[in-house]
């Protein structure tokens, strides 16, 4: 029996060729390869930029409770004032006077200037 050619015959059609397709694909290999690692390097920039958003968003979520508390604060401000003024305006002129609740600026420097001046004279 006499062998086939055909075996031992290479083709000429393109892609058939063994180290042609070797080649063909080891480049497309490496450009796939070019394209996971960026979409890689995408994918982990993208988590970090959720992670520092997340921590932004918890930022001005503490910054907006903290601002609430300060409005609350104030708000009791203006009522304490309201309190204030209303028992302030039940007392009676003649009682702050008697119970010695009057409060009275003394001019300390010029009453030492005052027992000073003598004293220097002598």
């Amino acid at each position: 029996m006499r062998q086939s050619i055909l075996a031992n015959r290479s083709s000429y059609a393109a892609g058939l060729n063994p180290q042609t397709n070797s080649a063909a694909a080891l480049a497309r290999l490496s450009e796939k390869k070019k394209e996971y690692d960026a979409v890689a390097a995408l994918d982990r920039a993208s988590t970090q930029y959720l992670e520092r958003i997340m921590q932004i968003a918890e930022d001005c979520e503490i910054m907006a409770n903290s601002g609430e508390c300060h409005g609350q604060v104030l708000e009791q401000w203006t009522r304490m004032f309201d309190i204030l003024n209303m028992f302030l305006a039940s007392r009676e002129p003649e009682d702050a006077a008697q119970s010695g609740e009057m409060l009275v600026r003394v001019p300390i420097d010029e009453v030492q200037a005052a027992h000073e001046q003598p004293n220097s004279q002598d």
